[in-house]
């Protein structure tokens, strides 16, 4: 007897009615075996909630969660209902932006790709879960509670923390990153060291104090840990005024990192590739600070504190 065919719930969190809402709606709608459904969560207290509002009314086997600045690719669901179908153990699938990032300027090409890079570099079996386009089946989707619409209220970890949760439970996750999408937003400098320090590096911290995230999850991994190492190294023999040591760390940067530097010259010439270290140091810099902040927040949080 055929097993019956995974229909899919796509659902996007667009509380803030951003203006890529519709080329994201489009997308969707016009994607090669297209989802079943496409919910428009246009209220709640933050992607979290909305998303969680979106889930409670999805009829679909798995429920797709797409960010409203991503523009899915015409072959993502069809890919999606392809590893559903084919892997019935398979609890969550999430893939990746791709490298054609529109924004203009530097920054904003240098996270998009950063993303995509970290992403295609780990293909396979995962500890996590990336809600910009990721997929759950409902179930196990239910079985977890959903997203923690209470710790996070705003744009923050709350997909790793749903990630972790499954793992926790038993259920399996696969990182694909032929399932894409083009990432519309635009970073400046200022959003993207509020990210990586609030949004990301200090409720991540907390996640990992408390024992609920795996320590080698993507951005976790050794190489990841030898650049901040690096980036830091640089950072204080600057401050010192020993250039040698300090220009010796930004090697070990360079050569931990080739393959996304080089990524950054084919896309934006090797002026940006150049300029592009010291982004790469600046990101892991604010990650290294946000670990002494999130001991702290963790402490404060902890009862009787």
């Amino acid at each position: 007897m055929p097993s019956v065919p995974t229909t899919l719930s796509a659902i996007v969190p667009a509380t803030n009615a951003p203006p890529t809402l519709e080329a994201c709606r489009d997308a969707i709608q016009a994607a090669d075996e297209a989802p079943e459904e496409l919910i428009v969560v246009l209220e709640g207290a933050g992607p979290a909630d909305a998303r969680n509002r979106g889930a409670a009314r999805a009829a679909g086997d798995v429920l797709v969660f797409v960010d409203a600045d991503v523009v899915v690719h015409a072959d993502a669901f069809a890919r999606l209902r392809r590893s559903f179908d084919a892997d019935p153990d398979l609890a969550a699938l999430f893939g990746s932006y791709d490298d054609h990032p529109p924004a203009d300027g530097l920054v904003s090409a240098f996270r998009n790709l950063l993303h995509h890079h970290v992403h295609h570099s780990h293909a396979g079996e995962a500890v996590t879960f990336w809600a910009g386009l990721g997929a759950v089946r409902r179930s196990a989707f239910e079985a977890v509670g959903g997203f923690d619409a209470v710790r996070y209220p705003l744009p923050s970890v709350e997909d790793i923390d749903l990630g972790s949760r499954l793992v926790a439970a038993g259920y399996r996750i696969r990182l694909d990153p032929h399932v894409q999408g083009t990432h519309l937003k635009a970073w400046s400098l200022a959003s993207m060291v509020e990210t990586d320090f609030l949004r990301r590096g200090v409720p991540w911290v907390e996640l990992l104090l408390r024992g609920e995230a795996n320590r080698s999850a993507l951005n976790l991994g050794w190489r990841q840990r030898l650049s901040a190492a690096s980036s830091v190294l640089a950072a204080v023999s600057l401050l010192r005024g020993r250039l040698g040591r300090a220009a010796g760390a930004l090697a070990a940067l360079v050569l931990l990192n080739a393959s996304f530097y080089a990524l950054l010259a084919r896309r934006r010439g090797p002026r940006e590739a150049a300029l592009g270290v010291g982004l790469h140091a600046l990101h892991h810099l604010v990650g290294a600070l946000s670990v002494p902040a999130g001991v702290v927040a963790h402490l404060r949080r902890r009862p009787g504190a």
